[in-house]
């Protein structure tokens, strides 16, 4: 542990008289959507729900993916998240001309990846889904993006993720902590996902996890690892990279938690050089400057620039600047563990194809 972690664990110590402040409001906001002083308000429509507790890369754009990639075959699908961090404010429904500025990071990578999805932004998601269904009647399903905690909205099927190296039952609320949302609030989940594990989890440790979980009788529980694909060239995705010992890497990363990506490739390229930035950083020209200066820098013949799709999409627009520089963007997806993915779609699949408005509280 490095004297930078040590002091920002003691510092957020130091925070706990804040924690308490915090977890009171947080208490009394779930005591009023309880006892139904706050509404929660429920639509007939199926609205699947992806979310954590926490703040941090727990992995909710790849799930949303997964859940793109798995509906899209047989359903009118579209996703709906706040647009974190875009210049523009209001519902917005994205198109051929929309940029990241406009919709945010995220909601963009799915817009470039899945050119037939509806992806829409909106802060009030309760005004949001009507909007959705106005100008495209023929959905048959909208994916929540990051709501679990925002209860003005109750999601038909609600996923929560929490990440293997940092489990919610083990974890205090902000600002000692990373929890934005009380434990308990789990309770409202309907299938739990402990994601980033190890691919070679034992029985032993999934069975400790669940039993720190606590899954009630209606949950159901998976664990999913990382799974990298193939390097793909900014501009031209058909220009792929295998990645190799023989490389060496310049990595440009403004995620949450880069953590995983950084010992991916400690076990794969020969060696890699970093340029972190903040989760969800505006790149601008002084940046592309300095990227290239560095990258100009390592001495070898096999060498790229990697970036991550949520860094791409923030990127992309630097074509000038870019054009000559390999870089390359690393795509990543979930793989569930214990042969439990057939499980998990099945479950996915015959919520939207059964759906039945349940007017109870879980």
């Amino acid at each position: 542990m490095n004297f930078n972690t040590i002091f920002l664990k003691s510092f957020r110590i130091l925070l706990l008289p804040f924690t308490v402040v915090y977890g009171i409001i947080v208490k009394i906001r779930n005591w009023f959507y309880d006892k139904n002083y706050l509404k929660s308000t429920q639509f007939n429509f199926p609205l699947i729900c992806v979310g954590n507790l926490a703040v941090g890369g727990t992995g909710k754009s790849p799930m949303v993916e997964y859940l793109v990639r798995l509906l899209q075959p047989h359903f009118k699908i579209a996703t709906l998240s706040r647009g974190y961090k875009r210049r523009t404010k209001g519902y917005a429904l994205a198109n051929a001309n929309t940029t990241a500025l406009e919709i945010g990071d995220e909601p963009m990578q799915f817009h470039i990846k899945f050119p037939e999805l509806t992806v829409a932004v909106g802060e009030e998601r309760i005004v949001a889904i009507p909007q959705i269904l106005h100008d495209k009647p023929d959905l048959q399903v909208i994916i929540l993006d990051d709501a679990f905690q925002h209860r003005i909205v109750r999601a038909g099927l609600n996923i929560l993720l929490t990440e293997f190296s940092n489990i919610y039952t083990q974890d205090i609320l902000l600002p000692t902590g990373d929890l934005r949302d009380e434990r308990r609030s789990a309770r409202r989940a309907d299938i739990i996902i402990v994601t980033k594990c190890p691919t070679d989890i034992s029985q032993d440790k999934k069975y400790k996890l669940l039993r720190s979980i606590k899954p009630k009788q209606h949950q159901r529980v998976f664990f999913t690892a990382i799974e990298y694909g193939t390097p793909y060239h900014i501009y031209n995705t058909s220009d792929e990279w295998i990645l190799t010992q023989n490389d060496e890497v310049l990595l440009v990363c403004g995620i949450a938690n880069p953590k995983p990506l950084k010992e991916y490739l400690l076990n794969t390229v020969h060696t890699y050089y970093q340029k972190d930035y903040s989760d969800h950083y505006i790149f601008n020209i002084d940046d592309l400057t300095e990227i290239k200066e560095r990258f100009n820098n390592i001495n070898t013949n096999r060498k790229l620039i990697l970036t991550t799709e949520k860094d791409a999409v923030r990127l992309i627009k630097f074509s000038d600047e870019l054009k000559d520089i390999p870089l390359y963007v690393l795509p990543v997806k979930h793989k569930f563990l214990f042969d439990d993915t057939e499980v998990f779609d099945n479950l996915i699949i015959d919520y939207v194809k059964n759906f039945k408005l349940n007017i109870h509280e879980k």
